[in-house]
């Protein structure tokens, strides 16, 4: 005869992410600003919110964020790399081939993002995709 042995344990507390003090939009979210905490079995969200503190260091504050209230996600955004007015190279890659030029984004961009640009030699306006270096790569 074999016995089965069930083991069962309290189910774990879903765990939250907070901010120790307000933090207002512009502002970078920094580990030493949160804290971690158990969300409460009778709390009801609608919307996805922070559970990890790796999910909102670094990240910029879109809104203002107070002490104790859980952080929605659509309240952070990743800081932006390219700034609207701040002369940016472009760069287009193909095959053997590049070419650099010099263009003023018309507005703020994060990695991966797609950008409004205009060349700053012949005005025209064009769209680029902002690369992790602080170019933006535009073309093949």
């Amino acid at each position: 005869m074999a016995a089965t042995l069930w083991l069962s344990a309290a189910p774990a507390a879903e765990m939250a992410v907070v901010v120790t003090r307000i933090v207002y939009p512009g502002e970078t979210v920094t580990a030493d600003t949160l804290d971690q905490v158990a969300l409460r079995p009778s709390a009801r969200t609608t919307a996805p919110f922070v559970q990890d503190v790796d999910q909102a260091d670094g990240k910029v504050a879109k809104r203002t964020l107070l002490p104790g209230k859980l952080i929605p996600v659509s309240s952070l955004r990743d800081p932006y790399i390219v700034e609207a007015g701040e002369p940016v190279t472009v760069v287009f890659k193909q095959g053997g081939l590049t070419i650099q030029a010099t263009a003023v984004p018309l507005q703020p961009g994060s990695l991966g993002d797609v950008l409004r640009l205009r060349n700053a030699d012949s005005g025209k306006i064009f769209t680029g995709i902002v690369m992790a270096d602080g170019t933006v790569r535009v073309g093949g």
